[in-house]
C-alpha cells in the first residue's frame, strides 16, 4: 500500500530533507545536504500520484491544475511542518515538489545577514532587491527582515506571495499576507491594489515581468519600501536585467527612476558545509 502525504513527508522531516519528489515510476526521493536520496517502498504508479495530490489540493487549486497544468501552493500538516509545494504534469501523469519550510521565522541574526543588509529594514522607502540562484534562500532573507520590521516599527506590511512561506504574526505591525492565485490574480494587480490599502511596506515575492517591475518601482518612487526578489546572480547583473526588461525607448528613464529608488540589491547564495 502507498505511503500517505503525511508519511512521506515525516519520512523527510526525520532526514533532515530540504525538498521531496515524488514522480511516477520511482519510489519518493527526497534531498538532503544537497543530494538526491530514494525513499524506501514501492514504485509510484499514476494512480499513486494522483491520489498524492488529491491529499494536497483544494477544490479552486484542483481547478487551477487542470486549466494550467501545474499549481503552486502553501500546504502544511498539524504538528509537523509547512511546506511550498508545485504540483505539475509530465508525460500524462502527476509530479510533485515540495519544498520545507520553517514554521517559525529565523532571525537576521541567526542566518548570518550582514548588519549592513539588516539595517535596510529601517528604511522608509526605496527597492530593496535580494538576489541569487532557486534555493538560496531569498524568501527567508526577506521574511527575516519582514519579521525585523514587524518586531521593531509601527507599520503596515503586505506581503505578496505565491504562495505564501513563513506565517507573520501582528506584533508591532500589520502583517496582511495575499496569496497569487487565491487571494488576487496576479502580482501586478496584487500590487496595484496594494497601493490603495494604505501600506508602509510592500514585499513582492518575485518581480517576474514587465508589469510588476514597473508598478514596484512606482510603488517605492511614491513614498513605500518595496522588497522582492529577482533570479540573478551579481548586483550589477541585477540592474540590467530589470533595465531590459523595458522597451528601448524606456529604458533611459528606468536608469532615472532606479537611480532614485534603488537601496540595495544584495546577490547570495548558499555554500555548502
Amino acid at each position: 500500500m502507498p505511503m500517505t502525504v503525511e508519511e512521506i513527508l515525516a519520512r523527510a522531516k526525520e532526514a533532515g530533507a530540504s525538498d521531496v519528489h515524488i514522480t511516477v515510476g520511482i519510489p519518493p526521493k527526497m534531498r538532503v545536504n544537497g543530494d538526491l536520496l530514494t525513499m524506501e517502498g514501492d514504485r509510484l504508479m499514476p494512480a499513486d500520484t494522483l491520489e498524492i495530490a488529491a491529499q494536497v489540493m483544494n477544490e479552486k487549486q484542483q481547478q487551477r491544475f487542470e486549466e494550467n497544468g501545474e499549481c503552486d501552493m502553501s500546504f502544511a500538516i498539524a504538528g509537523q511542518g509547512r511546506y511550498r509545494v508545485n504540483i505539475y504534469k509530465q508525460r500524462g501523469s502527476i509530479a510533485m515538489a515540495f519544498r520545507l519550510v520553517d514554521t517559525k521565522v529565523p532571525s537576521a541574526e541567526s542566518l548570518g545577514v550582514p548588519q549592513s543588509v539588516i539595517d535596510l529594514y529601517q528604511k522608509k522607502r526605496g527597492l530593496v532587491l535580494v538576489t541569487g540562484p532557486t534555493g538560496s534562500g531569498k524568501s527567508t532573507t526577506l521574511a527575516s527582515l519582514i519579521d525585523k520590521i514587524n518586531n521593531n516599527r509601527e507599520a503596515h506590511v503586505i506581503t505578496l506571495e505565491d504562495p505564501i512561506e513563513y506565517l507573520h504574526s501582528h506584533n508591532r505591525s500589520i502583517v496582511n499576507q495575499r496569496e497569487i492565485g487565491l487571494d488576487s490574480l496576479s502580482y501586478a494587480h496584487a500590487l496595484r491594489a496594494a497601493l490603495r490599502e494604505d501600506p508602509d511596506v510592500i514585499l513582492v515575492g518575485e518581480m517576474r515581468d514587465f508589469e510588476t517591475i514597473s508598478v514596484a518601482i512606482t510603488a517605492a518612487e511614491t513614498g513605500h519600501l518595496v522588497l522582492s526578489t529577482l533570479h540573478t546572480i551579481g548586483a550589477a547583473s541585477t540592474v540590467d536585467r530589470v533595465i531590459d526588461v523595458f522597451p528601448p525607448h524606456q529604458q533611459q528613464q528606468i536608469r532615472v527612476q532606479l537611480a532614485n529608488v534603488l537601496e540595495a540589491v544584495i546577490s547570495q547564495q548558499l555554500i555548502p558545509t
